[in-house]
């Protein structure tokens, strides 16, 4: 399989949760191949834990911007946050020298690791 194709069968979802505004996490960014490996670097970059799960992003690219998450994958978003309850940020990259990333999730915006949903 070429690069081309490896890079194509990549997905990515950003969310975001607001509990004044929303319900539950809401999709802000969605995309596949070059735009899925942005969306990455974006949250990586800022900070933002990125978790990998391509059954959760296959289904979450599905949905439209904007869209609430339904209700039937609540838990696996829940799995997500209690995943990273603990996170830490990692060390800025010129400190980082020798130590391997951490696989992650995308981390709902405007969420602090740590916080619950509500």
């Amino acid at each position: 399989m070429s690069e081309f194709d490896d890079l194509m069968r990549q997905k990515a979802v950003a969310l975001k949760y607001d509990p004044d505004k929303n319900g539950a996490p809401v999709i802000v960014a969605s995309g596949m191949g070059y735009l899925a490996e942005r969306i990455t670097e974006t949250a990586m970059e800022a900070g933002v834990p990125v978790y990998e799960d391509d059954s959760l992003a296959t289904l979450l690219t599905q949905l439209q911007l904007g869209a609430e998450i339904p209700t039937e994958l609540y838990q696996a978003i829940v799995d997500i946050y209690i995943y990273f309850l603990g996170y830490v940020p990692e060390q800025q990259p010129e400190e980082e020298a020798g130590e391997e990333e951490r696989p992650g999730a995308v981390m709902p915006e405007g969420t602090e690791p740590g916080e619950e949903m509500e």
